[in-house]
């Protein structure tokens, strides 16, 4: 159990084996870890340096970020990938579950191949 409470939150996310990605109200990315890097084809540090509206290829970008991942909670959004490509994943609802936090963090399963086979 002290191993547990000494380390840090960012750690422990980071070590997440699932996507994980944080926002902010005004649409900057807080935190990505790597799964969610490997998921859009981008290495953390260029994620974070990305607004909303980028990694989000069709959710409204005019209204809170945090609102709109609430919104689009448990459903499928379409992540654009740094081949132009999209990702289409299952968001999951906010680890941050308090009406008034700023921030929302969720977490992502990538659908897109199960998708596609389906499809054909």
């Amino acid at each position: 159990m002290a191993l547990l409470q000494n380390i840090p939150a960012l750690v422990v996310l980071e070590r997440f084996p699932v996507p994980v990605l944080a926002i902010a109200e005004d649409g900057t990315i807080l935190f990505a870890n790597t799964a969610f890097g490997e998921m859009v084809g981008r290495d953390t540090d260029a994620v974070k340096r990305m607004q909303f509206a980028e990694v989000f290829h069709s959710l409204p970008a005019d209204e809170s970020a945090v609102s709109v991942m609430r919104a689009h909670a448990g459903l499928l959004v379409d992540l654009v990938h740094d081949d132009g490509s999209i990702v289409r994943a299952r968001m999951s609802k906010s680890a941050l579950l308090r009406g008034d936090d700023p921030v929302a963090l969720a977490t992502f399963q990538d659908l897109t191949e199960r998708l596609w086979a389906e499809e054909l």
